[in-house]
């Protein structure tokens, strides 16, 4: 039972490419059973489903379970959110580790065949069937392959038995009988080809190298879900024919589907679609996995050029399969809640400045192959050996002695809020989410329950969460098992691997000032604010229901109180002038303050203080820098938004300076840096907005050099007139009683002294483009010499005033990506992930731009560019068919109709509207400037915006390497 959601383990080893829970067993042909839902008031007794066969968790009775004849195992229930939508996941007991030695990459290969079509849809046709229904290819239709399985996802707005019968015979049909044919082999050949070249680099040669060292003498070790390159150029039609017969079959299959639809017509339509499938030949068995090698090499040293420094230890102990039972789950929150107390530990020790920069701790199933726990370390700087002995002086203490039960209670409090929320929330959970949690539970061969039974389990078993109970689970998962360390370091040092070896085996002696004080913190320790503020205006705005209130200090809100969302409570609060604060041309130290600026603290309070001020309750404090204003942002709920609210005054009121985070976010930039340089899509994250901006320095990355002269001073000299200056606006979504909120506001920012407006220079307000450029402007990284990347631009405007153009460029943009994954992607395989973007800035009267960018082979930058320029020409000189343009509205307005259920949506679109009321006017009329599209207007952007004469280009080339 999956009561939380599962995090990554290790990002220095990337544990995160190859995680995954273990397959469940293929199901018999039975005869074809169904489960309903219990009829409340029944005493009669309910038959477990095939979920739960082998559990006594509470059964999640909102699912109908059945298996038909043939094996396949389904799930079907209804959810209407978003209203319309229907989701489907469809899981094979396919993934890499059922591949032989000869198939590596077998099961991602045939993922991609798969989505091609089968013999009944033409090659392609299937995404341009879905696009015509409003789906978005990549985000409403998907699939992705790992060690243990292949899942296809397909969410399909405003679904009738129609669209939704239509979809499941196009998935049936490329379950039971793909396109295997030589042409589409060779076809998706390139296309998989392309996404090992562009995937390759640093983090995935670290990934590797990690797997095969944690699970040397396991299939894992050796078997990437990407493949080699060997096999990959190996592959025939009937060679992927072979290994589609032995594991794409119905009794490895399982479908969940849940939306806005009657539950047993769902239901019928998967029995129509899948009934008749049959498998070919005898079903193959699950091979063995393994377990952890005790005889492989305890350690291992990675040098990566490029890569911070970092260390990752495990302990492995063999996976096996076990009874989802509640006293199980129970357990299991029990070793989550010892590791999240160590955890708390490693980040106050972090937080305070020393040996390490980052460190954490996590338990993860990996891939049916090892139940692992998993230490990280991020050291500060190159003596990773300090780093190691303060960690492992800190886990030494976790073992010798039981936590306190204040820390006990403070990480339960922590838990069970998560739980609570999901059940305050339970109203408003997508069906994506339902659907796709389904299937990871069939993944990882245990249940899944109702957030109400998930909350309950975890609260039941709280009396058992016992000091020695938590000890003894510390003990357990740092001790138990095979033990594997490995070091990667981006340079190549006599004796490391010695030197590991003898670290991790030296005596350490347990910490004697790593467990947290035990000091109370209340709302009562904010500084205090001032007497409440008056209302001097309020009236209606933007949408039905939705009010500006204005304060006596000028403070304005916008108000939208309603039940859209249940139990969630969405504060944005908008102040000063963000990026036209800054110039242009002096460097200020905005590139700190996303982590230092909230990390510093408001009064005497500093972080940890403030986690203990906000741990059990929904709060949260997150800092961001627009082009018009500087923004704190929370989701919370009823019973907790007014004191966010207060907390977010105070740190405006009130700021703290704790010269700490900016030791650490220093670090944590320098340790970073030289994997800027690593690969094309490093240097261009590291150097594209830079450019795009005509070397604005507002959107370039810090030099080393400034970030290394950063000072606590000049930090706060910076930051503190801009924490102090207005306008203030706050945005204030969801489910809350409108007078109570606007009394709330004006106990907290209307008792805020009135503020004036920092002067914004005339230059900060421009925005620019770069001029015209003959040739690309090269740019160089220091990787992989087979990988390049390509990027074309065209300018275009900004502001309010072409508002109509702006809103239709998506579309254009969108027919653009469409035709050059066509060409680039699905019929060349020259690149794997073409992009086009529209970028207008509202804030800015000009800057705005379209951009193309894509990662490619040097050889191939010539033939991308020009597909790039002859698509570009063609947009201007052909209007577009009614059909693909309609393949391009469908998908956005479906978009629009879904994101506009969310207060999230709302509050976006009306950010910046008490201050500018154009953004009212961009908020009503953005669906009908956007939709209400020709051919013609498309073809007049074209021709109006991509004009060769005014386009800017870049290459990222591999050093010592030319364009071709």
């Amino acid at each position: 039972m999956n009561l939380f959601t599962r995090r990554s383990a290790a990002s220095l080893s990337v544990l995160a490419l190859f995680l995954s829970g273990p397959v469940s067993a293929g199901a018999p042909a039975v005869a074809p059973t169904t489960t309903a839902p219990a009829t409340p008031g029944s005493t009669r007794a309910q038959v477990r489903p095939w979920l739960y066969e082998n559990s006594d968790v509470p059964i999640d009775t909102a699912w109908t379970f059945g298996t038909l004849p043939n094996g396949l195992r389904y799930a079907v229930r209804r959810n209407g959110v978003p209203p319309g939508q229907v989701s489907v996941r469809l899981r094979i007991d396919a993934g890499s580790l059922m591949e032989r030695p000869d198939e590596l990459g077998y099961a991602h290969f045939m993922e991609h065949l798969t989505m091609r079509g089968s013999r009944h849809v033409p090659d392609g046709e299937s995404k341009r069937i879905w696009q015509r229904l409003g789906v978005t290819f990549g985000s409403d239709s998907n699939a992705s392959t790992t060690p243990t399985g292949t899942t296809y996802a397909l969410d399909l707005p405003q679904a009738t038995q129609q669209s939704l019968g239509e979809s499941l015979k196009i998935l049936a049909g490329m379950m039971a009988d793909p396109n295997i044919v030589d042409s589409a082999v060779d076809a998706e050949r390139a296309v998989v080809l392309a996404e090992k070249r562009e995937s390759d680099g640093p983090q995935l040669r670290v990934s590797d190298a990690s797997r095969e060292h944690f699970f040397a003498g396991q299939p894992l070790a050796k078997h990437p879900p990407i493949g080699s390159i060997a096999t990959l150029n190996a592959v025939t039609a009937s060679k992927a024919e072979a290994f589609h017969a032995r594991w794409y079959r119905p009794e490895n299959t399982v479908i969940a589907i849940a939306g806005d639809i009657d539950p047993a017509l769902a239901e019928q339509l998967i029995k129509e679609n899948f009934a008749s499938w049959t498998g070919t030949g005898k079903a193959e068995p699950l091979p063995d996995f393994g377990a952890p090698d005790p005889k492989a090499p305890a350690t291992a040293v990675v040098v990566e050029p490029g890569v911070p420094l970092g260390l990752t230890m495990a302990w492995l102990r063999p996976w096996k399969p076990h009874a989802d039972t509640i006293l199980y789950n129970q357990d299991k929150l029990t070793d989550m809640l010892a590791l999240q107390i160590v955890s708390r530990r490693l980040e106050q020790a972090a937080r305070a400045g020393g040996s390490f920069l980052q460190a954490g701790v996590d338990q993860q199933d990996v891939s049916r192959s090892a139940d692992g726990t998993f230490l990280t370390i991020l050291p500060s700087g190159d003596n990773w050996e300090k780093a190691l002995q303060d960690v492992r002086a800190i886990i030494e203490d976790a073992k010798a002695a039981p936590p306190s039960q204040i820390e006990i209670d403070r990480e339960y409090a922590q838990m069970d809020t998560a739980l609570a929320i999901q059940v305050e929330n339970m109203d408003t959970e997508p069906g994506s989410r339902q659907a796709s949690d389904l299937v990871s539970a069939v993944d990882i061969r245990e249940t899944t329950v109702s957030p109400q039974a998930a909350l309950d389990i975890f609260r039941s078993g709280k009396p058992a969460m016992t000091p020695q109970k938590i000890l003894d689970s510390t003990r357990r998962l740092f001790s138990a098992g095979v033990f594997r360390a490995l070091l990667v370091t981006g340079k190549v040092q006599p004796g490391i691997d010695a030197k590991l070896a003898a670290a991790v085996a030296a005596p350490v002696k347990a910490a004697t000032n790593a467990r947290l004080a035990e000091k109370a913190v209340t709302m009562d320790d904010l500084p205090p604010l001032g007497t409440p503020g008056t209302v001097v205006s309020r009236t209606p705005v933007g949408l039905q229901g939705m009010e500006s209130i204005t304060f006596a200090n000028g403070v304005k809100l916008t108000l939208f109180a309603n039940d859209v969302e249940t139990e969630k409570v969405r504060i944005n609060v908008r102040f000063g002038r963000g990026q036209q604060a800054f110039s242009p041309t002096r460097p200020e130290p905005g590139w700190a303050a996303d982590y230092a600026l909230v990390a510093s603290g408001i009064g005497k309070l500093g972080q940890r203080e403030l986690d203990d001020l906000t741990n059990g309750r929904r709060m949260g404090m997150e800092f961001s820098i627009a082009d018009d204003a500087f923004e704190l942002k929370a989701l919370t709920r009823p019973a907790d938004y007014k004191d966010q609210l207060r907390l977010f005054a105070a740190k405006l009121a009130a700021p703290g300076w704790d010269p700490a985070p900016i030791a650490r976010v220093k670090t944590g930039a320098a340790v970073a840096y030289d994997a800027m340089s690593r690969s094309p899509d490093a240097v261009l994250g590291r150097d594209l907005n830079w450019l795009l901006h005509d070397k604005d320095v507002r959107f370039r990355t810090p030099s080393r050099q400034e970030i290394e002269a950063l000072t606590p001073q000049a930090f706060r000299a910076t930051w503190e007139p801009i924490l102090a200056s207005g306008p203030i606006e706050v945005q204030l979504f969801g489910q809350v009683k409108a007078e109570e909120a606007i009394q709330a506001v004006a106990a907290t920012f209307g008792a805020l002294a009135p503020r004036a407006a920092l002067p914004v220079p005339q230059a900060n307000r421009l925005m620019r483009f770069p001029a015209h450029v003959e040739t690309p402007v090269v740019l160089r990284h220091k990787g992989d010499k087979e990988q390049a990347a390509a990027v074309l631009a065209w300018p275009t405007s900004g502001g309010f005033t072409m508002m109509k153009e702006a809103r239709q460029l998506e579309i254009l943009t969108q027919i653009f990506n469409d035709r050059l994954f066509d060409k680039l992607r699905s019929t060349e395989g020259a690149a794997y992930s073409p992009n086009v973007q529209n970028n207008w800035p509202f804030s800015f009267e000009s800057g705005g731009y379209i951009l193309v960018s894509s990662q490619v082979r040097p050889d191939r930058i010539g033939y991308f560019y020009q597909v790039v320029k002859d698509t570009a020409a063609d947009l201007a000189k052909t209007p577009v068919s009614d059909d693909e343009l309609q393949r391009a509205v469908a998908p956005m307005r479906q978009l629009l109709a879904r994101a506009s259920t969310g207060n999230a949506f709302w509050m976006s679109q009306m950010a910046g509207a008490a201050q500018d009321p154009r953004y009212v006017t961009a908020m009503q009329t953005m669906s009908q400037d956007m939709l209400n599209v020709t051919p013609a207007d498309i073809q007049a952007l074209a021709v109006k915006y991509l004009l060769p004469a005014k386009s800017w280009s870049a290459v990222v080339l591999p050093e010592g390497v030319a364009a071709r």
